[in-house]
């Protein structure tokens, strides 16, 4: 089963710095990405910046076009407002259907404003008590927002935006 997590951050540069670490821990057995990207929000900025690791060449990785349909319906639709009120439904829809729901969206939308960051994790084999651990004997001190998703919503998940296959 896979874990879908947000890492907020209080500084625009602390998911960054997060995401380095994470990715160290690999090695340490502790967590097993599959996928990252990043959201970096300066606080004199409208929209934040996105970004997807490029560390990652694992086959199970979703790739762009959930990461910028996640990042749109997030951050910049919301900008938009009534005019694609509709498409972002039908979007919403969408990744209602692979276990991401309008809760988990909405929670994102509050925590991740300008002069925050964030780290977006597909991850699964994590022991969460030690990851935070080892973050936080690094400096790094991460609010931490999950879901998790059922085998079922995973595979339809992967189906829907896999790139690596």
């Amino acid at each position: 089963m896979a874990t879908l997590s947000v890492w907020k951050f209080q500084t625009p540069e602390g998911a960054s710095q997060a995401e380095d670490a994470v990715l160290a821990l690999q090695t340490q057995h502790l967590i097993d990405v599959q996928d990252a990207a990043t959201v970096s929000w300066q606080p004199d900025k409208k929209k934040p910046k996105t970004r997807q690791s490029h560390n990652l060449a694992a086959v199970g990785a979703l790739g762009g076009t959930f990461w910028g349909l996640l990042f749109g319906l997030l951050f910049f639709i919301p900008l938009v407002g009534v005019i694609v009120g509709a498409a972002a439904g039908a979007l919403g829809g969408a990744l209602t259907d692979v276990g991401i729901d309008d809760n988990f969206i909405k929670q994102v939308r509050e925590k991740v404003t300008p002069g925050t960051s964030a780290l977006f994790l597909l991850t699964s084999g994590e022991v969460p008590d030690r990851v935070i651990a080892s973050l936080r004997e690094q400096g790094i001190h991460p609010e931490l927002l999950a879901t998790n998703l059922s085998s079922e919503e995973e595979a339809k998940l992967r189906e829907a935006f896999q790139e690596n296959v």
